[in-house]
């Protein structure tokens, strides 16, 4: 869906096409003339827009039903089974991707991101999962999530919930398979540090997926580093360079993985720093490049922490228990960026020798989430003015 008129991009346009993303695949019905399903999405995106509660959006336009009302029509509308939920919400994530994305095998990153949770479980206690305090809490709402990198532009094309004590390895799977039920090849991936277990590699080998992820140091350094073992060794290399490496348990299965280490010169990159900084990556079947290319092939990855950062920036704020409508949330703003992404690629980009000029400058997210604000305020009409009911009279001096 593009902009009816070629010459500009309105707020009626991203409204239309935001919501059409959302709809086309989320299927919200009717309830009723005052919670149509414009009018239900339009509140959502109004909130995701402005950063706010369903309660304040519901105050803020006029035309917006009760929020009790809203959830109602919502639970009513939503279907039942949260994994049928996912499924749609991840078809509306690669929906319109671009088809240049899909004809060609390019790398994916995975990672995890944890929404603080204030509260209790809704249904089962495995919805909230423990982790290192952030926000004021250990208890969280855990997601992971995958995107595709293209000439620096990231698209999210699968997410799902993460449960307690969730192996991190099926976690991986999941998402791998719905991401090629897309349609897109994994050229390699590209993994967290926390990733770095016998089980994911043993998972993404058997499953023939290239990967490249640090290399976790465990246990004490001893007193000695000529000493060092395990993993620890490469700590101790004067020169990059490539080796090999096995984990796993003594008595288990073990896997086998190579090593690329990188010495990095810290001596006028960073102020007050110096001395070298030793890289140590794993990979599986990546072709052996120079131990630059390692390291700003990983690079990439750190773009992931970005897309986090943008969805909070359209994140609908919540109290909520039910982890369906926070799902729909989470997935509201990944959907809200990955439609930022391609309208730069289809509608603000122009024709280029080698392929299209991307002009980040023309908009930047925060303008796409004010251009959508506008355009759910032109639908549903914004609340501008302020009732005083029963207004205490000024008493006279």
């Amino acid at each position: 869906m593009r902009p009816r008129n070629k010459g500009t991009l309105s707020c009626h346009d991203v409204q239309r096409m935001a919501f059409g993303w959302v709809q086309e695949h989320l299927l919200l019905p009717d309830r009723g003339r005052k919670c149509a399903a414009a009018t239900v999405l339009g509140v959502l995106l109004f909130a995701a827009a402005r950063v706010t509660s369903v309660f304040r959006a519901c105050q803020r336009l006029r035309d917006a039903p009760g929020d009790q009302a809203l959830r109602n029509a919502l639970v009513a509308g939503l279907p039942p089974d949260i994994a049928e939920l996912e499924r749609r919400l991840n078809r509306s994530l690669v929906g319109s991707i671009p088809k240049r994305v899909t004809k060609v095998a390019r790398p994916w990153a995975i990672d995890l991101t944890l929404i603080p949770y204030h509260g209790s479980h809704f249904a089962d206690p495995a919805e909230i999962v423990r982790g290192p305090a952030k926000g004021g809490t250990t208890h969280f709402h855990a997601y992971a999530t995958c995107y595709v990198v293209r000439r620096g532009h990231r698209y999210t094309i699968a997410m799902t919930r993460v449960e307690k004590g969730e192996p991190l390895a099926e976690v991986v799977k999941r998402l791998l398979r719905i991401a090629r039920r897309s349609g897109l090849e994994c050229r390699y991936l590209l993994l967290d540090r926390g990733f770095y277990a016998t089980a994911v590699i043993r998972d993404l080998q058997a499953a023939r997926v290239p990967f490249l992820m640090p290399v976790v140091h465990r246990g004490r350094p001893p007193r000695d580093p000529a000493k060092s073992r395990g993993t620890r060794r490469f700590l101790r290399w004067r020169r990059s360079g490539f080796d090999r490496h096995t984990i796993g348990p003594a008595k288990g299965r073990r896997v086998t993985v190579d090593i690329c280490v990188s010495l990095q010169n810290l001596a006028g990159r960073f102020e007050g720093k110096r001395g070298r900084k030793v890289l140590v990556y794993a990979f599986w079947r990546m072709p052996h490049r120079s131990h630059r290319w390692f390291r700003d092939q990983y690079r990439l990855r750190f773009g992931i922490e970005t897309s986090y950062r943008q969805m909070n920036e359209g994140r609908i704020r919540t109290c909520t228990r039910n982890p369906a409508h926070r799902l729909l949330y989470f997935a509201l703003a990944m959907i809200l960026r990955n439609l930022w992404v391609w309208l730069h690629y289809a509608v603000l980009a122009v024709p280029h020798r080698g392929g299209r000029l991307f002009r980040e400058h023309l908009m930047r997210l925060e303008d796409l989430l004010v251009l959508l604000e506008h355009g759910v305020e032109c639908q549903l009409h914004l609340v501008d003015h302020i009732t005083l009911h029963d207004a205490p009279p000024i008493a006279a001096k």
